[in-house]
């Protein structure tokens, strides 16, 4: 076991790269002197079972305890047409998910025997039986909500009363011999076990509209903790994971008021993680903590390649922040004008945006043609109408013509 250690520390953890200047490992170690433990490397691998425990958990807590409570606040699902089974347009539609080209719909219709508009209303009520219901987007909301509303309250009562939460200049006094208390290392460990399990999953999860920048935020959120723990920055790491997990809870709440049709509630919790993510994430967030990274650490030790991988990561997140409060601020501007909250502009919310176009475009076209055929059924009566005036006019006249002897 010791070997195994060596090795990865020599080719993956070399501390000439990771930590700074003079630093070794044995000075991290040396930090148990205060109590409470050193991180090493080896304590991150619990991680690995635990987010598959994580997702265990997730399925049962979905089943047992999510779906009963949609069914008591009144989630309901969107009925939808199911299509009749055409095997050429199935194996299309499972290769390209995609709207067809016009050349695909010219193909297609050579092969199936269905005008162009016939099949794209089979694709596009293909593509609906797919997209997922809102019990199924309150099950997913209501597991987020209590992990990220557990973690911040255990979170908070763990940090409260340590000196770094109110002065973040605390987080380099005595770097490296820094003890991890046992409460923050769990809080560590909690957190890149979730982060791992949400990783794993996001190909069965919801798909969202910022699902890319999901997949970029749970990579370098698990990055980040991986290396603030190793290297010992766990004093800035508890604080970035704490700012997080204090908006996301609020976030999740509203949308699963937002499914159950609980209006007025969800605007009112939008409202206030709205205020909430801006205020953390926009001031706190780059003011205090980013700060604290790139500027009071330079007080401890110069720049080095950890430093900059740090601090890489760290605006990476605030790139997406800024990305998030931006979508955040076009839903308070529609909140302000409009008087209610249309959309989570960052949610699964697209999916369904674009089926109701989809089904007003083929409304409308429908409407189009019934107009069209009114307006000929018009135009016959009335033409019809024309002529029997005609005749009844031309059969007056000649009544009243003198008779020929």
């Amino acid at each position: 076991m010791d070997s195994l250690e060596e090795l990865v520390n020599q080719w993956i953890w070399r501390q000439d790269f990771w930590l700074p200047p003079g630093v070794t490992w044995k000075d991290i170690a040396e930090g148990t002197v205060d109590g409470g433990r050193h991180p090493v490397p080896r304590d991150l691998f619990i991680s690995l079972p635990l987010a598959l425990g994580f997702i265990a958990l997730r399925f049962v807590f979905e089943r047992v305890v999510a779906l009963p409570l949609s069914r008591r606040l009144g989630v309901r699902d969107r009925v939808r047409v199911r299509v009749t089974p055409v095997p050429k347009l199935e194996a299309f539609y499972l290769q390209k998910k995609q709207q067809p080209s016009q050349s695909d719909l010219l193909v297609l219709e050579k092969h199936c025997g269905l005008s162009q508009r016939q099949i794209q209303t089979w694709l596009r009520q293909r593509r609906n039986q797919d997209r997922p219901g809102n019990t199924r987007k309150f099950c997913e909301a209501s597991w987020r909500f209590v992990f990220y509303l557990m973690a911040f309250s255990a979170g908070l009562v763990s940090l409260i009363n340590t000196p770094w939460f109110w002065d973040h200049r605390e987080c380099w006094r005595g770097y490296p011999r820094q003890a991890v208390a046992e409460a923050q290392y769990w809080y560590y460990i909690v957190e890149l076990s979730f982060y791992l399990s949400l990783l794993l999953c996001v190909s069965v999860d919801v798909k969202r509209k910022d699902f890319q920048e999901q997949i970029i935020h749970h990579i370098a959120t698990i990055f980040l903790i991986a290396f603030s723990y190793c290297a010992n920055y766990a004093r800035v790491g508890t604080l970035v994971m704490l700012v997080h997990d204090s908006s996301d809870f609020l976030l999740e709440s509203a949308k699963m008021f937002n499914y159950a049709g609980w209006r007025k509630t969800c605007d009112a919790l939008f409202v206030f993680f709205a205020a909430v993510f801006l205020v953390t994430r926009l001031v706190v967030f780059p003011c205090r903590i980013v700060y604290t990274a790139v500027v009071d650490s330079l007080d401890v030790f110069p720049p080095y390649s950890g430093y900059y991988f740090l601090n890489g990561l760290l605006l990476v997140l605030q790139a997406l922040h800024i990305f998030w409060a931006w979508l955040i601020l076009r839903m308070v501007h529609k909140f302000v004008f409009l008087g209610k909250v249309e959309r989570d502009e960052r949610s699964d919310e697209e999916s369904e945006a674009d089926e109701e176009e989809e089904e007003d475009g083929e409304e409308e076209h429908s409407w189009e043609q019934k107009k069209g055929a009114l307006n000929s059924k018009l135009a016959s009566l009335a033409s019809n109408c024309v002529l029997n005036n005609l005749t009844n006019q031309r059969r007056k006249i000649n009544s009243r013509m003198p008779k020929a002897r």
